[in-house]
């Protein structure tokens, strides 16, 4: 059967992979209908994402049909609608045995450090599935996206009435506004692209945004907005590290900080004035819990959360080759770009 694999940065390459075998016991045999598009996979595709490897077949973002099940499993039956939670853990380390399946310290993300979902039929780990039978395919695909704002919320513990800045509008950003609001916080975007906070604005209904340069205007206008408080939360999600370095001194006194953007850069902020004086906390934030799918779909099928305005992009699957390289320019307009395999 036909795969999309990343020979290397910059390079695709259509290959053929053997049809997957009879699922063995806790095992389902899932047929891939959307694959969503994030970060990772952009990073992975410039060459800049720090568990990459290559040749890799991408796609974590998964909307899955359920063909057969090995036996023991009863989670899922055939005909389920699913979402996949890409992270397969091993279930031993002292990680795991913890109930921290998200760090996982053997841990494996589908389509990074092993094969994904850009194919068409895979076994999968019955245990990652979660049924979603009220979702489309597409809405499917977004709960991983979402998952990972999820747990960065929860890592922060937001709560109602606070300030809470996210930094970097790109899709795990956009994901941890949605619990943000659902949290009854006050969110504020920060970015460097005025289209992308035009979207944050008119479509998902965020009056406080901040077009930030690097200089000291920006926290005057953050200043400004929150009564010389600054933000009680910071999520960034930039992947960027001088902005992850200046994170600290956008948080109020007492603020937390959580990084759910990654980079290979070493970090190197003020520990005195900023990390000290205000006695901040300082966390990261990596994937996500088996939970946060669960209270995702559940938000989603109740419309607490609306999907409408996240998928902006389309290509088929003969076409990725040509869209991706558009996808990776924010001014494109690009939120969610959903690739369709069947």
């Amino acid at each position: 059967m036909k795969a999309l694999q990343l020979e290397q940065p910059k390079t695709w390459k259509t290959v053929d992979i053997p049809e997957p075998s009879a699922p063995a016991a806790g095992e389902a045999l899932v047929r891939i209908h959307r694959v969503g598009v994030c970060g990772t996979d952009l990073g992975g595709y410039l060459g800049k994402f720090p568990f990459f490897s290559y040749p890799r077949i991408p796609g974590h973002e998964l909307g899955v049909e359920v063909l057969a099940v090995g036996e023991g499993v009863t989670n899922v039956v055939v005909g389920d609608k699913c979402s996949v939670e890409p992270y397969i853990n091993c279930q031993k380390c002292y990680s795991c045995r913890r109930g921290l399946t998200n760090c996982c310290e053997h841990h494996q993300t589908l389509g990074v450090m092993c094969d994904g979902g850009l194919t068409e039929k895979m076994i999968l780990p019955a245990r990652k599935l979660h049924v979603a039978n009220n979702l489309t395919y597409e809405q499917s695909a977004l709960v991983e996206t979402l998952a990972i704002g999820c747990h960065a919320v929860d890592r922060a513990a937001v709560k109602s009435g606070e300030n809470v800045l996210v930094i970097g509008a790109g899709p795990i950003g956009l994901s941890a506004l949605e619990f943000i609001k659902v949290a009854g916080a006050r969110p504020i975007v920060a970015d460097i692209s005025e289209t992308r906070l035009q979207f944050v604005r008119e479509k998902m209904g965020v009056t406080d945004t901040l077009k930030v340069t690097g200089e000291d205007a920006d926290i005057e206008q953050l200043d400004a907005m929150t009564s010389n408080q600054r933000a009680d939360v910071v999520i960034d999600a930039t992947g960027n590290h001088h902005s992850m370095a200046r994170s600290l001194e956008l948080a109020a006194f007492g603020g937390r900080v959580v990084y759910v953007g990654i980079t290979q850069q070493n970090l190197n902020f003020p520990h005195a004035p900023a990390m000290h004086r205000r006695e901040l906390t300082l966390m990261a934030s990596r994937n996500a819990l088996s939970r946060d799918f669960t209270r995702i779909i559940e938000l989603i099928e109740k419309g607490t959360i609306d999907t409408q305005p996240w998928i902006t992009h389309h290509a088929k699957f003969e076409d990725v080759a040509a869209s991706f390289p558009s996808w990776t320019d924010p001014e494109t307009g690009v939120v969610k770009a959903v690739i369709h395999v069947d």
